[in-house]
């Protein structure tokens, strides 16, 4: 499936989960003798310990995805998940940062000259011009950044690779960023494009931290992470009337219906934006 290494994470975490309750319940028995009476005792209990109701679905959905894998191998014949029907989750609304907010982090915040300084701004400005992903944006390396053509070439979930374009006032600071990068890592082929003080490749929680960190300057939204830009991107670009196929495009979403959730976004503002302007509503 190549599935991106973060989510490899998260469905073994899960499996680990499911199978750690079951020995905790003297239920543990071989997987073709897991019941779905079994697994909605798990579902109980994961709500019981306030588990989310977002996250039992994706818990639910990594034990189906197993229990395809398991049929399509020939090492079970029945699927006790074929009886487990969850209640529909109520959406919600992706969270953004006003446009107010990135304007004064990018115009009033002193970052720093020095390479710290650099590579966090270029961080943020990479995450929010583009709308890539957290895991996207520390798998790219060197040779996928043209300053010529003022693209980035990015890779996606499944190995899917996708060109976006920068804008030229982007392209200035990035040569900034390159200059001082280079200094620390003199091989640049092959090598990653963001790296850490001391050169070697960022890991997620670096990202996370430096997003963190200076979206807490500016904004009191509660979510301060990389997805929230990605969302600030999609949000920002939509309500300035960008096609919503080619927002698909940016983000590299497989359908239509995944990018459909940020025309919510904007419906609020236009309801916003109705109520306070006219006269009788």
């Amino acid at each position: 499936k190549r599935y991106s290494p973060h989510t490899v994470r998260s469905y073994r975490n899960d499996l680990d989960q499911f199978t750690n309750f079951l020995s905790d319940n003297e239920m543990l028995s071989n997987v073709n003798d897991i019941t779905s009476h079994q697994i909605r005792a798990w579902i109980v209990y994961l709500i019981d310990n306030g588990i989310s109701p977002v996250t039992v679905h994706r818990k639910i959905s990594c034990l189906r995805r197993f229990y395809n894998y398991l049929r399509k191998e020939g090492i079970v014949k029945t699927d006790p998940l074929e009886k487990i029907v969850l209640p529909k989750q109520k959406k919600k609304l992706p969270v953004f940062v006003e446009e107010e907010a990135l304007d004064r982090l990018f115009d009033s915040v002193n970052f720093g000259n020095d390479f710290s300084g650099l590579r966090n701004r270029t961080i943020i400005e990479m995450l929010y011009m583009t709308g890539i992903r957290r895991a996207e944006l520390t798998e790219i390396r060197y040779e996928d950044v043209s300053l010529f053509d003022a693209t980035v070439r990015v890779t996606g979930k499944r190995n899917k690779q996708r060109i976006i374009p920068l804008s030229q006032l982007f392209v200035t600071r990035l040569r900034e960023y390159i200059g001082a990068r280079n200094k620390i890592v003199s091989d640049t082929a092959g090598s990653w494009f963001f790296i850490t003080d001391k050169g070697n490749k960022l890991y997620d929680k670096y990202v996370y931290n430096i997003v963190k960190a200076y979206l807490s300057m500016v904004t009191t939204i509660e979510k301060k992470s990389p997805h929230v830009l990605r969302h600030t991107f999609a949000t920002h670009m939509l309500n300035r009337g960008a096609d919503l196929n080619a927002i698909k495009e940016f983000l590299g979403h497989a359908n239509l219906s995944a990018t459909q959730i940020y025309t919510h976004n904007t419906f609020e503002k236009l309801k916003r934006i109705h109520k306070k302007a006219h006269p009788r509503a």
